[in-house]
This record gives C-alpha cells, sequence and structure tokens, in this order.
C-alpha cells in the first residue's frame, strides 16, 4: 500500500462530516510525514506485530502499514469505520480493526500465540496512563512500546530520581523497562490542536524484568512512599515497617521518596515480600 493509494486524510474526515471528540479525548495526527516519523523511531517494524490504539482516522496506521507491519488496531469510536474499513481493503491483509474499549480488550486475543507484538499509538490523552499501567503490569507484556502523551506525563515516566517529575510512574516503568522519549510534538502538529505539547516515549521491556508479585510489592511500596512524599521513608512506610523494613532492606529510613533510586525501591518490594512471608 502506497500513500497514493488513499485520499488524503483531511480530505475523507470531511466527507464523513468527523470532528474530534472530546468525550474519547481525541486530537488527530493527520500529518503523514510526522507519521512515519513515529513509525521509523519504532523501527525495525517489517513483518512485525503491532498494536495500534485509537487509530482514529488512521493516519499513524497507514505509517506503520507502509513501514510493513502487521496492524490490529483498536477503535472505540464506530464512526471510523468507513475509513479503516477502505484503509483494510487498501493494507492487502496487513490491517485488522477491532472496535473495542482498550482498557478492557484482551489484547493476547487478538494476535496468534506465541507471537510476540509491540504497541504503538496516539494514545487518548484521558485514559494514556491507565492503559501503560495495564501494559506494565498487566497478563500481555508488550516487548517494545512507543506511545505518544503529554509531554509531563512522558517526563513523569523518564524522570531520574530528585526530580518533582520522579513518581510512582517512573519506579514502576524504570523497573520494567528502558524508558526514552524519542520525539517532541507541538499542539499545531494536531487537529484540533490540545493545549500542551506531546511526546513519544519509547519503551523497550528489559530482558529480565522483575517478577509479577515483585512487581506488585513495588507498586504497593511506591504507593506508600510517594503519597506521603514530604516525609521521611520511616514514616511514609510506616504501615509497611517503616524504619524496620528500611534498615533490613538497606536503605536509608531517613531518606524521602524522590531520592530513592529504582533499585532500592526494588530492595524495598523484595523486602517487604520477605517480611510478609515469614510472618
Amino acid at each position: 500500500m502506497t500513500d497514493r493509494s488513499q485520499p488524503p486524510l483531511r480530505d475523507g474526515i470531511r466527507r464523513a462530516a468527523l470532528a474530534a471528540d472530546k468525550g474519547f479525548g481525541q486530537h488527530f495526527l493527520l500529518d503523514l510525514n510526522i507519521c512515519r516519523k513515529i513509525a521509523r523511531s519504532a523501527a525495525p517494524l517489517a513483518s512485525a506485530t503491532v498494536i495500534e490504539i485509537g487509530p482514529g482516522p488512521g493516519g499513524l496506521t497507514r505509517a506503520l502499514i507502509e513501514a510493513g507491519a502487521f496492524v490490529f488496531a483498536v477503535e472505540k469510536d464506530p464512526r471510523f469505520a468507513p475509513m479503516l474499513s477502505d484503509l483494510a481493503l487498501a493494507a492487502d491483509g496487513r490491517l485488522r480493526v477491532q472496535y473495542a474499549d482498550a482498557l478492557k480488550i484482551d489484547e493476547a486475543a487478538l494476535i496468534a500465540p506465541a507471537v510476540s507484538a509491540q504497541i504503538v499509538a496516539n494514545l487518548p490523552y484521558n485514559v494514556a496512563t491507565p492503559l501503560l499501567v495495564k501494559w506494565l503490569t498487566g497478563a500481555f507484556q508488550p516487548s517494545e512500546m512507543t506511545l505518544m502523551f503529554q509531554k509531563e506525563v512522558a517526563e513523569r515516566i523518564v524522570a531520574p530520581p530528585g526530580g518533582r517529575d520522579y513518581g510512582r510512574l517512573a519506579v514502576l516503568a524504570q523497573a520494567l523497562c528502558e524508558a526514552r522519549i524519542v520525539m517532541e510534538l507541538p499542539a499545531r502538529a494536531f487537529t484540533p490542536p490540545p493545549k500542551v505539547t506531546s511526546a513519544v516515549v519509547r519503551l523497550t521491556r528489559r530482558a529480565r524484568p522483575p517478577a509479577p508479585e515483585v512487581i506488585a510489592a513495588l507498586q504497593r511500596v511506591a504507593q506508600a512512599a510517594f503519597g506521603q512524599r514530604r516525609k521521611m521513608l520511616r514514616s511514609a512506610l510506616r504501615a509497611l515497617g517503616g524504619q524496620a523494613l528500611c534498615e533490613a532492606a538497606g536503605v536509608d529510613p531517613r531518606a524521602r521518596a524522590e531520592t530513592l533510586t529504582v533499585v532500592e525501591f526494588l530492595q524495598l518490594a523484595l523486602t517487604d515480600m520477605a517480611r510478609a512471608d515469614s510472618s
């Protein structure tokens, strides 16, 4: 499929009389050059299996197919069915669309068993963080994710210890993945333009990620620590053992959550698990 085989995206939207729906958090990315740049940041895509969330009129979808990917698109808004159907017909069997809520869908059921898939998406901003947490901690664990977020959310995902952006999301994402911002997009790149700058984050799952039970403990510890981030850990983690937990994990009980590395949070999680097993 080439770009010339499909009408311009703006023409398709105009003919269908489609407008972005705020209830779905929609901001269309219609510049195919930008879409292709996002696809290149997710490369290599030749013969790769890609799940795309919220394709809308299909700009990024076109770029993924052009790059050689087999795309499974999940769209909640059925208004885009005619445009996506036309795109599927031109894609020579490399696009399938399912109309469903991405927060509820079983991604593994979309693809063949034992097939490794990555996720590439211009995420609806109103559900972007819950979707990321789902893919980090759920049963379906993509090998790679290339995802669009509001820039402030992207910065929270990749934030190092010591700053105000460092929190539970950074600890969880970085415990499981290598995460980096690969591009930024101004509001004018979208239709309609959002009120914020956007950024694309590339997340690559670690070769030996922590086990699910460790991640569950990590979330428990991080929630308690950052829930009272101005307090010392011995106070913020009082319900989990406070000073005794910190000392057993080799972590300074006088430290505050934002100063701890991801490794130290994992030490606290492992210690919390061990203490729970022995009680």
